[in-house]
């Protein structure tokens, strides 16, 4: 047995690998990009790797493998679960045969993304089981337990770590590789064709086995029942591994109820609500094991007071800290701790010397484009193109976005959608000049759709197109634009400007945005006319 130190996504990679994984496919989005990275880096040529052009061709291209029996792996952030949910809804009614583990990173706070959702309701939602690991250390060994469990009942799971869980570090020990289960290749059968009749059994079939994988997650570790006294603390993800920092220096009893999983292992939190009078719920985002022990309290009369975020006893917005957690349980144990310990210091003063000061707050640092990106170039042209002109920009997802602090991105909602936005802006507002920015990677996700749809429809917009031949804002991944797979194959390039003068555009012009009085006249040009125009800006991200 060796030891390495892993980030958290690392030691998923390492964990899917070591349980047999064949595929894997997914789009990056910051905090899971590194997963498919590293299996990437580490493959050692028995395991297809690809980056898909988005969530949902991902998560389709594996389902195909899983059909075959295949033990498959797909990775994304949580906002990415949106946009493969049509075929995640669809499949868990049709199933699969080889282990299907969909990694979904959530963000909270969120420190990179649009939204901070929560993926613990889709998991409800969508009827799916979902393991939810506290550390690195458990994500490398859980991510087989969720392979196991996903062939068991024929349906694909969840794997939810959030973005501590992802980006932080640890020692690991590097077990064994589980046998490799041989794929025993697609059979045909009926079952795979998704008609009503069918999904009407099949949604018989997942209410019966949501209720026995609870007995199953009750069963599933002892160890995530602890302690003993009358106050209780139940705690989800990251949270435990900043509870128990917290209870560490609380000489206090207290029952330990660590929930990992989804559906809720109803058995054994019923063995910890056992003669407990309160519970403070620990968990970042929303109250979901909250509302759940709440919901067990009401179905056996149980008089236990569950505190959390719909009490205010905990954050209802944010990243959760080992600070704020600290200050939780110890408002909760107030009464317990006594006047030794003084609730006013300094959150996390069990961390600090007697004579020790708090250190310093980090200093915020606002977001903005590298010096020497070639997206400051192409809004510069724009901008001054359109002094004195009625013009809206509508933004897209990516590192443009930070065109905003530029005066250059009016909207931004999710990816694809700034095109789309334009249109809709174009329809109530005619006179004005509408500007919809998109990246390269984004064009290629979901910018073609929107395209055809202005086209389609005779939209008066202008897309301009940011190619800076990367995923820039994820780390530099390939995609279809740049000739390279993450396989490491030379492949046929896809060329932008091919692709969307084939969708029979008005004009297409293509400039370097250094070149900046050819920009600015690109620009003017573009505005002359009616239709649907499109300018894309070629310069290679300063990172290349």
């Amino acid at each position: 047995m060796s030891k390495k130190l892993l980030m958290g996504n690392e030691a998923i990679a390492f964990g899917a690998l070591r349980a047999g994984v064949s595929v894997v496919t997914g789009y990056p989005g910051t905090p899971s990009s590194e997963i498919l990275d590293t299996v990437a880096k580490n493959n050692d040529g028995s395991v297809y790797v690809e980056w898909s052009v988005n969530e949902k061709a991902a998560l389709e291209v594996a389902a195909g493998a899983a059909y075959a029996g295949a033990r498959v792996l797909v990775t994304m952030k949580q906002v990415g679960l949106n946009a493969s949910s049509d075929p995640l809804m669809c499949l868990n009614y049709i199933g699969v045969k080889g282990g299907m583990v969909i990694v979904v990173a959530d963000d909270p706070g969120p420190i990179s993304s649009q939204t901070e959702q929560d993926t613990r309701h889709f998991a409800k939602y969508a009827k799916l089981s979902l393991f939810d690991p506290s550390t690195p250390e458990e994500a490398y060994t859980m991510i087989a337990d969720a392979f196991e469990h996903s062939e068991k009942y024929g349906q694909p799971v969840l794997f939810r770590p959030t973005t501590r869980v992802c980006h932080s570090c640890a020692s690991i020990d590097i077990l064994d590789d589980l046998p490799k289960k041989q794929a025993e290749g697609f059979i045909k059968d009926e079952k795979w064709v998704i008609f009503p009749r069918l999904s009407y059994n099949n949604h018989i079939k997942i209410q019966e086995d949501l209720l026995k994988m609870r007995e199953d997650f009750s069963n599933y570790d002892k160890n995530l029942l602890t302690g003993s006294g009358k106050k209780g603390i139940a705690v989800g993800g990251v949270s435990y591994s900043y509870t128990l920092e917290a209870l560490e220096s609380l000489d206090i009893n207290h029952k330990l109820l660590k929930v990992t999983t989804f559906p809720f292992p109803d058995k054994l939190a019923l063995e910890f609500l056992t003669g407990l009078d309160e519970v403070l719920v620990v968990e970042e985002l929303d109250p979901v094991i909250e509302e759940d022990l709440v919901r067990l309290c009401g179905l056996h009369n149980l008089n236990v007071k569950i505190k959390g975020q719909n009490t205010r006893n905990t954050p209802i917005a944010g990243e959760f800290t080992p600070e704020s957690v600290e200050a939780a349980i110890c408002k909760f144990f107030e009464e317990e701790i006594g006047e030794s310990r003084n609730l006013k210091n300094t959150p996390n003063s069990s961390f600090l010397t007697p004579n020790s000061k708090a250190p310093p707050e980090i200093p915020g640092r606002a977001p903005s484009l590298c010096i020497g990106c070639p997206h400051r170039a192409s809004f510069s042209a724009v901008k001054n193109a359109t002094q004195g002109i009625s013009a809206v920009y509508t933004g897209d997802i990516g590192c443009y976005t930070l065109g905003n602090t530029l005066g250059m991105v009016d909207t931004c909602l999710c990816m694809g959608a700034g095109i789309t936005i334009a249109q809709g802006l174009h329809r109530i507002e005619p006179d004005t000049v509408h500007f919809a920015f998109i990246g390269d990677s984004t064009f290629f996700h979901s910018g073609i759709t929107g395209i055809v749809n202005a086209v389609y429809n005779q939209s008066d917009i202008i897309v301009v197109i940011l190619d800076n031949s990367t995923t820039a804002m994820t780390g530099g991944q390939p995609h279809p634009g740049t000739g390279v797979t993450m396989m490491g194959n030379v492949t046929e390039k896809i060329d932008i400007g091919n692709v969307v003068e084939a969708l029979n555009i008005t004009k297409l012009f293509r400039v370097d945005p250094f070149k900046a009085r050819e920009a600015r006249q690109a620009v003017t040009d573009a505005m002359a006319l009616k239709g649907v125009r499109v300018i894309i800006f070629e310069s290679p991200c300063i990172m290349l």
